[in-house]
């Protein structure tokens, strides 16, 4: 049976710094094995841009949008946020994988912080998400999207899309450390995530939806954060202010809920 080696007493900001550094550990030891096998990031990187490839040449055709607005600049907000959620099912997988090999026991073992392994491994698969976003963004310019509605309001877009994959990654967290098994947190994930994605306006316009599925994709949190990201990258009226202090208000409450769900169930599993 693996015991914890406590931190000595300290005061409430020698505490709050230690535990920032533990998890910077860890988030370095995370990142550097997409160094150490580069594979892992090139094949995450390949089924974003084949999304943006097959919507934008394939069904972007057939998608008439009001205002002749061209179905790249319509898509790409989408498919930013589709990238940061899909993306942080890696954080399940991850914990699972670190678990079954016996890496969390060692690290209980050491005197850290045991929010670390939690914030290292979200952080990290942040910063990959934002490599990806800009790949996707790159990727996007070369086939004629570009952002309409001012620098500062690109780099909101970003913002806000990273900020609502990061409280996602704390739900797949949550989920990675309840089952803990590899295989079933990578169909558990993909289970209530693919429906969420596919329907909200993330690809095509609610309007076009059956009456009954418009109900759910309107009130669908994923399509507030893809009209937000739409409004900071298009401008109206593709989107309004509101989405955005939606898409916040979301965020908020997903990791208000969801922290300390993935931290119970953390100190639970091991």
């Amino acid at each position: 049976m693996t015991t914890t080696t406590e931190l000595p007493r300290v005061s409430v900001a020698e505490r709050v710094q230690w535990e920032i550094r533990d998890a910077m550990v860890i988030t370095k030891r995370n990142l550097l094995k997409y160094v150490r096998v580069p594979t892992l990031l090139v094949f995450s990187t390949v089924q974003p841009i084949m999304f943006v490839l097959l919507f934008a040449f394939v069904f972007g055709g057939a998608i008439a949008l009001p205002g002749g607005l061209d179905y790249i600049d319509f898509l790409m907000p989408g498919i930013f946020i589709q990238t940061s959620l899909f993306g942080s099912t890696n954080t399940g997988l991850g914990l699972a994988e670190d678990m079954n090999k016996g890496l969390v026991d060692r690290f209980r073992s050491l005197p850290m912080s045991r929010s670390a392994v939690l914030a290292g491994r979200t952080v990290s698969d942040s910063a990959r998400n934002l490599f990806v976003v800009l790949l996707m963004t790159a990727v996007g310019y070369l086939i004629g999207f570009n952002f309409q509605n001012g620098f500062l309001n690109a780099l909101g877009a970003i913002g806000l899309v990273l900020s609502f994959g990061y409280a996602f990654t704390w739900i797949s967290a949550t989920i990675g450390l309840a089952i803990k098994d590899v295989e079933s947190v990578q169909a558990a994930s993909f289970i209530w995530i693919f429906p969420l994605t596919f329907a909200s306006s993330a690809f095509v316009p609610v309007e076009s939806m059956t009456s009954w599925l418009q109900v759910f994709a309107r009130n669908n949190p994923i399509t507030h954060a893809v009209n937000g990201a739409r409004y900071l990258v298009l401008g109206e009226p593709w989107g309004a202010t509101s989405d955005v202090w939606i898409t916040l208000v979301w965020t908020a409450a997903l990791l208000a809920i969801f922290i300390p769900l993935a931290i119970s169930n953390y100190r639970r599993a091991v």
